[in-house]
């Protein structure tokens, strides 16, 4: 006979087991959200086959006309489509009542790849093809500096990653998503890109009557490495920034916006690659300094806080 101890107890002693949790089989999805996001990761790809051209500028295919710009333009073009398309799918999917989970995933997925990925490499294959020009004093100076940027290109995709998973945890389905915490990934890519596409489309067409054009497409290639890294950086951070399609498209808005607006068209229309470096540039630097005006103000609110704390707990405890 066993021991007292080691008797086998009956079931009703043992407990209620806990239930198995049974997967969830995907039976429905919204074809039309999901078409839409799937572009957005299909131009990310489509911008990173290109840009992996290297320097080129004629673009040669049969189904579409050629043009004169060079691969790493038109792989800036290419994430910008992506831009516009991951704007227009979650309206899509909130206006046919059709928002999942497996969309918002989907677009984080393909996020990854336009706003990550196609950036980083971007970057990298454009300093990569320009370093040549940099004119270093030594061999092992250009090797560190290579080094150098292929780890900021890593920094800038893990802090896109990280980003894009911390916003599927924090946000709801159904948010509105009038603002976010920390620096969006398409603002964070479109600095990136809207640089390049400053310098490989805008600077070329006006080097024919400014001479100081080539050293200032080049001081381009110093600082993108450090535009890359502090848009990484700032995915990653607590900074509130608006939503600005969202908060221009709810409700109703003041005339100086309207005015904005109507300022900000013609200026898109006579010049598309200047107004893009500009308004995300504009659009990075107003979350920062925003953020720092309003520092003195958190610091009081989070004083005042801790002192409702302590008063809270010092009548509780009768002192």
């Amino acid at each position: 006979m066993r021991p007292i101890n080691q008797r086998r107890l009956p079931l009703r002693a043992r407990g209620p087991r806990s239930p198995r949790r049974k997967r969830r089989k995907l039976k429905h999805i919204a074809v039309l959200p999901s078409l839409v996001t799937l572009l957005n990761g299909m131009a990310g790809f489509t911008a990173i086959f290109l840009a992996s051209q290297g320097v080129g500028t004629v673009w040669e295919i049969d189904l579409l006309p050629e043009t004169n710009l060079s691969f790493f333009a038109l792989a800036g073009y290419m994430i910008f489509l992506g831009m516009i398309a991951d704007m227009l799918d979650g309206h899509i999917a909130r206006i046919s009542k059709s928002t999942s989970s497996f969309g918002a995933q989907l677009d984080s997925l393909c996020d990854v790849i336009t706003f990550g990925v196609a950036p980083a490499f971007l970057m990298l294959q454009l300093v990569e093809a320009y370093s040549y020009y940099l004119r270093f004093a030594s061999q092992d100076f250009t090797l560190m500096f290579e080094r150098i940027v292929f780890l900021i290109a890593i920094v800038y995709v893990m802090c896109a990653i990280i980003r894009l998973a911390r916003f599927n945890v924090e946000s709801k389905t159904d948010d509105t998503h009038l603002g976010f915490v920390g620096l969006p990934s398409p603002p964070a890519a479109g600095i990136i890109v809207s640089i390049v596409v400053f310098q490989q489309d805008f600077l070329p067409r006006i080097s024919r009557w400014a001479a100081s054009v080539d050293g200032f497409a080049m001081a381009i290639i110093w600082i993108l490495p450090l535009v890359t890294l502090l848009a990484g950086l700032l995915m990653v951070t607590r900074i509130p920034y608006p939503h600005v399609v969202n908060r221009i498209l709810s409700g109703k808005k003041r005339f100086s916006t309207f005015l904005l607006i109507l300022f900000v068209l013609p200026l898109m229309i006579w010049n598309i690659q200047l107004a893009m470096a500009l308004g995300f540039c504009i659009f990075v630097l107003y979350g920062v300094i925003r953020w720092l005006f309003t520092a003195p103000a958190r610091r009081r609110k989070g004083a005042e806080a801790r002192t409702d704390k302590s008063w809270e707990r010092n009548l509780g405890s009768g002192i």
